[in-house]
């Protein structure tokens, strides 16, 4: 079962379930294979800013870093969306 928050027949769901196949081909159990493909499921969602709130704090600080935002380094999660967001759009 894909981790919570993939929809069934979505591009995620599709790669869980790859990767879960790939796994058990290499001779691991199907609980470890489920365990692999989730993390890898997730990594990619985060990596790419999907789900709850988008993009990580690293993420939006490093983007804060390159647009030379003052102040980044005291900011929250919150704080540094909108500081993004307002000096890149």
């Amino acid at each position: 079962m894909p981790p919570r928050g993939v929809k069934k027949g979505t591009k995620r769901a599709r790669q869980y379930e790859h990767v879960k196949k790939s796994e058990m081909e290499a001779g691991r159990s199907e609980s470890r294979a489920e365990e692999i493909a989730a993390r890898a499921v997730n990594k990619e969602k985060a990596r790419s800013g999907e789900g709850p709130g988008g993009r990580t704090r690293e993420q939006l600080y490093n983007d804060a870093k390159k647009l030379d935002i003052e102040g980044r380094s005291k900011m929250n999660k919150a704080q540094l969306q909108r500081a993004v967001a307002g000096a890149s759009g």
